[in-house]
């Protein structure tokens, strides 16, 4: 049987578990006695051990689980009687004055509780719209991206059938420079200052301004020596802040050809009968759905600053704990896909706590919005979120099929669904204003060349 429920804290709550000691070891005994009929040991059948033998193996192990289910039992039932919403796991720790000798083993289980979300009024909370649109030049510089990246290179000064390069034969911003190094710091040569048939990309800023001014206008042949100053920052701590001399020799430049923007190019992007036109609206359709995207990712930042800005919660301590646990086990798993020695890696984890605290924050508001205003996820706005990832895919589908045949996936498309009911909630609760943002800052840039 449970105590009464003890509060410790705003959230925190303690009950006291008690079992006889009586029920614990017939409990055991019954196990031990399952456990006795398939038993092995040197020198009797199976099933013959002596129920001692069994116990003297056994009995601990088999004494720990019945005292795991009991109590577990138990403090689920309390839970239930008084109504209480568990957050996280209780700890639960023999009482340590309780007297076992009265014939029974007394827990206390300290745990906590859901808080009370309390939503204030949104209206007057400004909530930013992000308006972005696609134009004909932002669609011109993914086509001058989209070319860039199927560049291809040619010696500088010999004719082929796309031409010889021009008859500047030096080293300029956009030629590919291949050439031998060698840097030294008072004299001495240093670890990663020299390298043979290295090449790289005038303009790209790979080298540093200094290495790169000092290829710029060289000819297949030539050399020059000139100094460098590291940045105090440079990642390389050996030679941060330091000045040293490098020595280059050009061996080899290569001009960039890219592909004329034809036929054969909208060939290449998908578009079967070549059609210039048609290249361009499926790479503006593309465009829009990234754009909007985005454009809901920031709106509905804004609307859960909102939300949480009129809300007012304790956080469960053993939530955010989970959810620090969680994030670290994202970036780990994330970094050591990228190739990164994660085994001996540091992750603290009041570095997650801020983000941690946000999203098990929001989490408890969306929970009681959701719940106060009838927002949950129909099955025919799963259907048509579903449908729209399809159509940036070449068979649509199978992305259908995809989604569908496991909950799991299905679950994560509910779950956006369920917080864009919310976004569209909060809009047309708060103060709204429109706010256009540049396609360039949008994108962070990544329409740039």
């Amino acid at each position: 049987m449970a105590t009464a429920v003890e509060t410790l804290d705003k959230l925190e709550r303690r009950i006291t578990i008690t079992l006889p000691v009586a029920d614990v070891q017939a409990e055991v005994e019954k196990r031990l006695k399952v456990r006795a009929r398939t038993v092995k040991a040197p020198g009797f059948r199976p099933g013959k051990v002596p129920l001692k033998m069994v116990a003297a193996q056994y009995g601990y192990q088999v004494e720990n689980e019945v005292l795991n289910d009991k109590v577990g039992r138990a403090f689920n039932d309390a839970a239930n009687e008084n109504n209480l919403r568990v957050a996280g796991f209780p700890k639960i720790e023999p009482k340590s004055d309780a007297d076992a000798s009265q014939g029974a083993l007394v827990f206390d289980a300290i745990f906590e509780i859901y808080p009370e979300v309390k939503i204030g009024s949104l209206s007057d909370v400004e909530v930013e719209q992000t308006i972005a649109t696609v134009s004909d030049a932002e669609i011109d510089k993914t086509i001058d991206i989209l070319r860039k990246q199927r560049v291809h290179y040619h010696i500088k000064g010999e004719h082929g059938a796309h031409g010889d390069g021009g008859a500047d034969l030096t080293a300029q911003s956009g030629d590919r420079a291949t050439l031998d190094f060698s840097g030294t710091i008072d004299g001495v040569e240093f670890q990663g200052g020299q390298g043979k048939d290295f090449a790289f990309v005038l303009g790209e800023g790979r080298m540093l301004p200094e290495f790169e001014a000092a290829t710029t206008g060289l000819a297949v042949g030539e050399q020059k020596v000139f100094p460098l100053s590291f940045p105090a920052d440079y990642h390389g701590k050996d030679v941060a802040g330091k000045t040293a001399e490098f020595t280059i020799t050009l061996k080899k430049l290569e001009w960039a050809h890219m592909p004329a923007v034809d036929a054969e190019f909208a060939k290449s992007l998908g578009v079967e009968d070549g059609d210039l036109q048609k290249m361009r609206d499926d790479i503006k359709l593309n465009l829009e759905r990234e754009v909007g995207s985005r454009a809901k990712a920031k709106t509905k930042d804004s609307a859960m600053d909102a939300l949480i800005k009129v809300s007012e919660l304790e956080l469960p301590k053993a939530l955010v704990d989970q959810e620090v646990q969680r994030l670290i086990e994202s970036t780990r798993q994330d970094m050591a896909q990228r190739g990164m020695n994660v085994q001996e890696m540091p992750f603290p984890p009041e570095l997650f706590t801020s983000q941690a605290e946000r999203r098990v924050r929001l989490g408890l508001i969306l929970s009681e919005v959701v719940k106060a205003n009838n927002l949950q996820a129909t099955p025919e706005q799963v259907k048509a979120q579903v449908d729209d990832f399809a159509q940036s895919y070449e068979d649509p589908k199978q992305v259908v099929k995809y989604y569908f045949s496991d909950r799991r996936r299905l679950a994560e498309v509910e779950a956006l669904v369920l917080e864009e009911n919310v976004v569209t909630y909060v809009l047309g609760q708060a103060k709204v204003t429109s706010k256009p943002v540049a396609f360039d800052e949008l994108m962070g840039n990544n329409a740039q060349a």
